[in-house]
């Protein structure tokens, strides 16, 4: 779709173009987990709230961190003055009262917090006041992720689906053709912070006149586009590919090292996971070290580790993990067998678009067929791939990933709404203290206690940790490596 050119809106000569893994299920940030989701859409719109470089949390769209009271209950938000939306309209508390309605409303990063939200209310031109039932430790960090986002946007665009893809970034869409690319140019209007730029937050120059996001479903397609000068930047590279980098005359590889973990979610809410001695059979089959080779090939990409934090993390622990890494699909037959299993076709969605996905499930497919499952592995692009996973009568495991956030109530599973769906008495028990939890130390003993629950539970099988593989053009100047990458601030020596 084309769309209107905004007021401020000028076009010149410097761009980018960067290769993603493929097409965007949607450009409305708060409805998906997508990381191709956030990557793009952080340009476009912005949060409350924001990251620094150390993963402490900052203030983007409010003006300062906000004031908390005494038992943790009510938290008052100053909003910046004049901050202007790509359509010419200044952003107002009205706005960011609505968003944070709908965020609560649809977003399953909002879910997690309603239950805990008593009332949200205008306080002033620029300033609200969210008052909870009870203290919730994660709220800053949950307003901040790009990630199923509590993006603001006018009011009156709210919609559902979005139709209007207006916010208040250093870039707005100018055009979208899909399975082509998106199109931002710089916004001139921009409201950038006066801070120094640190990690996601601080000063956001406009230094690229535009950025295009070109899905490229392909990783090999993505690495010869890189070698050959035909992108700037290419996201998720096969780990087999760093030697070409290392030598390469127009592109540098970029590792990220940790990254994050991949996981295999199960269906708690519908089908053969609902049962806990299934979930468990997974865990017994499954051996991580054989599925982290066939995906990574070389050990400097990947830790075969259970904690669901790495060492140098405050939330690492060892808690649980007894359960993990076994790898025995002779015992796990047997413990099939008494779970009753009837032969139905076990189904595991995975896509190519992530090529380690594809190759785990393929190591997985084994194990568990020599386990005495019946598997049916569904290989789709990704955009088709979060579609299916939202209904619960289409699959019984999926395979993604994410980075290690800062908060965990950020990972996925925390999530009652998120796919896969574990909601159970057992989980609450422990995840409810300490999301109420303000002191650090406090939480990382409670902590240890949801990750011992999430090896008992077997909700996601945690494969082991990895490292991302991207790479940049030499060109392209004053990137910083990101689990979401993001290009202001950003320039390029080609001129295209």
């Amino acid at each position: 779709m084309t769309l209107p050119l905004y007021p401020g809106l000028t076009l010149a000569a410097g761009k980018i173009d960067v290769a993603t893994i493929g097409e965007p299920p949607t450009l409305d940030p708060m409805v998906s987990t997508a990381d191709v989701v956030g990557m793009t859409t952080q340009h476009i719109f912005e949060t409350l709230f924001t990251y620094d470089g150390e993963w402490n949390v900052v203030p983007l769209l409010a003006d300062a961190m906000p004031e908390i009271s005494e038992e943790g209950r009510v938290y008052d938000i100053t909003l910046r003055k004049d901050v202007r939306f790509h359509d010419g309209s200044t952003m107002d508390a009205g706005d960011v009262l609505a968003c944070i309605e709908r965020w609560m409303s649809i977003a399953s990063r909002g879910k997690q917090a309603a239950p805990y939200v008593e009332k949200v209310e205008v306080t002033g031109d620029n300033a609200i006041r969210i008052t909870l039932s009870k203290p919730y430790a994660p709220l800053l960090s949950l307003l901040a992720f790009n990630n199923s986002a509590a993006v603001i946007m006018p009011k009156e665009n709210l919609a559902e689906p979005l139709v209007a893809f207006t916010g208040t970034g250093p870039y707005m869409l100018k055009e979208h053709k899909p399975d082509q690319y998106i199109q931002l140019v710089r916004f001139d209007d921009y409201a950038a912070r006066t801070e120094s730029a640190n990690g996601f937050g601080g000063k956001r120059e406009t230094i690229l006149d535009e950025i295009r996001f070109v899905p490229v479903a392909d990783a090999n397609t993505r690495l010869e586009g890189i070698l050959s000068g035909q992108f700037d930047f290419a996201d998720s590279l096969p780990a087999e590919s760093y030697g070409r980098l290392e030598s390469a005359d127009k592109a540098l590889p970029v590792v990220l090292e940790p990254f994050g973990a991949p996981v295999f979610v199960m269906n708690t809410k519908q089908g053969m996971m609902t049962s806990k001695a299934v979930r468990h059979v997974i865990q017994t089959a499954l051996n991580p070290e054989d599925m982290l080779l066939a995906a990574f090939g070389n050990e400097k990409f990947f830790r075969v580790s259970g904690s669901l934090y790495p060492q140098g993390y405050i939330w690492h622990t060892d808690e649980g993990i007894q359960r993990y890494g076994s790898g025995d699909p002779v015992k796990a037959g047997e413990m099939l067998k008494e779970a009753g299993y009837d032969g139905k076709p076990l189904r595991i969605l995975t896509s190519r678009q992530y090529e380690f996905h594809y190759k785990m499930a393929q190591v997985a497919a084994e194990y568990l067929k020599m386990a005495g499952f019946t598997v049916d592995l569904g290989i789709y692009d990704w955009a088709t791939l979060t579609q299916r996973r939202a209904d619960p009568a289409l699959w019984d495991i999926f395979i993604t990933h994410g980075p290690f956030p800062a908060e965990p109530a950020l990972n996925g599973w925390m999530s009652d709404d998120f796919p896969g769906w574990w909601n159970s008495a057992e989980k609450h028990a422990v995840t409810g203290p300490f999301l109420a939890e303000a002191d650090p130390q406090k939480r990382k003993a409670l902590f240890a206690e949801v990750q011992k629950a999430f090896y008992e539970e077997a909700p996601v099988f945690k494969v082991g940790d990895f490292n991302a593989l991207t790479a940049e053009a030499k060109t392209l100047e004053g990137f910083k490596p990101s689990p979401w990458p993001y290009f202001w601030n950003v320039s390029t020596e080609n001129g295209k």
